[in-house]
């Protein structure tokens, strides 16, 4: 009786470089063919009911032990970066903190335009016509912008031909101001 097998047991089945699984199958019937990935989920939760029951606390502990190890690597691999670079720069001192502030030596940019529109108190806006040959096709490419200037003593008025230089932003609109009017309007 030993030797034999009775027809109610298991199927076994195996597959190169996993373990022996076992499939109920009914006398007479092959058992049915998994796609890889039903058959890493069923061997999942097959490795999942052997495992033993755990605490919230002891995943939360081993959880906690995994990310500290994590932590300890990033450092350790951020201090071998951090000599790699100072090797390849040469045996200068690392720098620390921030860079010293260097004075701003800019000039403020200045355009000429044409006042459209002196309505607003203190306000004037002015279309700068800008009128460049095209790089690639050699055409003239006109183009024009508007922006808001400020003229503290309402001095421009519309037509006028006047030069705006750039300033802090003095509202939501205006970064601009009059420096002066260069031709009036007939």
């Amino acid at each position: 009786m030993a030797d034999e097998t009775p027809q109610d047991e298991p199927n076994v089945t195996e597959r190169e470089g996993s373990e022996a699984h076992a499939t109920e199958t009914p006398a007479g019937e092959s058992a049915p063919k998994l796609s890889g990935k039903e058959e890493r989920a069923r061997r999942d939760h097959l490795a999942a009911s052997r495992r033993p029951s755990r605490t919230p606390q002891e995943r939360d502990a081993e959880r906690r032990e995994k990310r500290a190890k994590k932590a300890v690597a990033r450092s350790r691999r951020r201090e071998q970066e951090k000599a790699k670079r100072v090797a390849a720069r040469g045996d200068s001192p690392a720098r620390t903190g921030t860079p010293p502030a260097s004075p701003k030596n800019t000039t403020p940019q200045v355009r000429t335009g044409t006042v459209v529109s002196a309505k607003p108190d203190k306000t004037i806006t002015v279309r700068i016509d800008i009128a460049r040959r095209h790089r690639k096709y050699e055409k003239i490419v006109r183009s024009t912008t508007r922006l808001h200037a400020h003229d503290e003593t309402n001095d421009a008025g519309e037509g006028d031909i006047v030069r705006v230089s750039e300033s802090r932003p003095l509202s939501r609109n205006k970064r601009w101001k009059l420096e002066e009017v260069l031709e009036r309007a007939k």
